[in-house]
């Protein structure tokens, strides 16, 4: 009798040790587009600290070049969610009937995309881009929409150039093989930091993007109607990695050392191209700016109306 009572106190304290998180974690693919762009390290962080796992969650994380890839992957079920992907090519996609749903936002405005030239570069403005190549990553893309934008606003032609990921837009763009290269913060802050590059324009120095949520967290729909709680508790845990980074200590550093940042570098990437609230994952906004945009980049052929709009965002408190 004492030896099974020791062994039923043993359990009950070993079952204590191990806390909430030993239970058993329902398993998302997670498909992350550009490793190292913007806010495509909020996922990775927040699995590493275990802000998933504590909302029941085990990420499996797959990355891709942003735009079509991350989108694929969500449609084809190869990946339930998708993150950092372009709104416009949402709508795109809503428009045409695939089973794509808008579930949070993953950053608002336009500080966040930029274009850049050698530090020795004649390119000065965004007017000497007129008629040189102007490179974009992936169609459908926030880059890609950013710098439709931006060649309507500043009334230039750009010659459009697909690059691809980042780190091989920043080798094309420094090898002279294109004028204009696009990043995202934190990517290229080590070569702003060394003025070895040159910020020639954001994306939202276009007013209508810099309105918008231009990139959403976006899931499947079957699987999201299957199981809702599944992808409000990602979006849980997705928020809980935003507010550990910017008010603990702890969330600073591990941003800093994902983006392998100095103190101050990381500083610099968060205030000047990641603020807090451009990444706050219920705040949809600019959606007419977006209709707009969509429609004159050929994304839709016609406006959604405010119920398809209802059914392509599912974002919770949110209306359209």
């Amino acid at each position: 009798m004492n030896r099974l009572r020791t062994l039923a106190l043993f359990a009950c304290a070993s079952l204590a040790a191990v806390g909430p998180t030993a239970h058993a974690q329902d398993r998302l693919t997670v498909a992350v587009g550009e490793r190292g762009i913007g806010e495509s390290c909020l996922t990775e962080i927040g699995k590493n600290a275990g802000l998933f796992a504590r909302h029941g969650l085990d990420l499996d994380l797959v990355y891709t070049d942003g735009g079509g890839e991350t989108q694929q992957a969500v449609l084809s079920s190869s990946a339930q969610i998708g993150v950092t992907s372009g709104m416009l090519g949402a709508m795109s996609l809503f428009a045409k009937g695939a089973p794509v749903r808008v579930i949070g936002a993953s950053y608002s405005g336009g500080s966040q995309i930029y274009w850049y030239v050698p530090t020795n570069s004649p390119v000065k403005t965004p007017q000497d881009l007129d008629g040189k190549t102007v490179s974009y990553s992936n169609f459908s893309s926030a880059s890609h929409v950013g710098a439709l934008a931006l060649q309507k606003f500043y009334k230039l032609n750009f010659k459009l150039t697909q690059t691809g990921n980042a780190a091989a837009t920043l080798t094309a763009t420094m090898s002279g093989q294109i004028d204009a290269g696009w990043a995202g913060a934190p990517f290229g802050i080590k070569q702003l930091d060394a003025a070895q590059i040159r910020v020639v324009m954001k994306a939202g120095d276009a007013p209508e993007v810099d309105k918008q949520t231009v990139r959403v967290i976006i899931a499947n729909a079957d699987a999201l109607k299957a199981k809702p709680d599944l992808f409000a508790r990602f979006i849980a845990g997705y928020r809980a990695t935003v507010d550990w980074i910017f008010s603990m200590p702890e969330g600073f550093d591990a941003y800093a050392k994902f983006s392998q940042l100095s103190t101050a570098q990381a500083k610099r990437a968060l205030s000047e191209f990641l603020p807090r609230a451009a990444l706050d994952p219920g705040r949809i906004t600019g959606i007419d700016e977006a209709m707009t945009d969509a429609v004159a980049y050929k994304f839709i052929a016609a406006p959604l109306t405010k119920a398809q709009v209802a059914e392509l965002i599912q974002v919770p408190g949110w209306k359209p």
